[in-house]
C-alpha cells in the first residue's frame, strides 16, 4: 500500500515541478507533459486500490519508460532541469511501480491457511 502513496507523491511532485523549476511560457510541451503524466500516474496509483483493478499500477511502468526515453531523446533541449527531473522520476517510478499494492501482507494462500 505504501508504494501507491509514494507514486501519488511523485505525481504531485511532477505536477508542481513546472513552478519549482520555473519553466518559461514558451515551453508548453513540458508544461503539458508534466501535467498529463502526473495526472496519469496519480490515477493509476489510486485506481489500483480497487480489488478488481489491483494490477493497474503497472501502467506506471509505461509512463516511467516514456519519461526516461523523453529525457534521452531530447538531450539537445535547453530545458535541462525538466529532462533531469524526468530521468530521476522515471527511474524512481520503475523501482516503485513493480511493488505490489499489498506488499506488506502475506500472500493470499498463506492468509487462507492461517484463517
Amino acid at each position: 500500500m505504501w508504494a501507491r502513496v509514494v507514486e501519488f507523491m511523485l505525481a504531485c511532485w511532477l505536477s508542481i515541478s513546472p513552478f519549482v523549476f520555473r519553466y518559461p511560457d514558451e515551453a508548453t510541451f513540458f508544461w503539458a507533459n508534466d501535467l498529463t503524466c502526473s495526472s496519469l500516474i496519480a490515477i493509476f496509483a489510486l485506481i489500483s486500490y480497487r480489488i478488481s483493478l489491483r494490477k493497474m499500477h503497472l501502467c506506471n511502468l509505461l509512463i516511467a519508460f516514456y519519461l526516461i526515453a523523453l529525457s534521452y531523446f531530447l538531450q539537445s533541449s535547453p530545458y535541462y532541469e525538466a529532462l533531469q527531473n524526468y530521468m530521476v522520476l522515471g527511474i524512481l517510478l520503475l523501482m516503485i511501480s513493480i511493488i505490489p499494492t499489498h506488499a506488506d501482507k502475506p500472500p493470499k494462500p498463506w492468509q487462507d491457511y492461517y484463517k
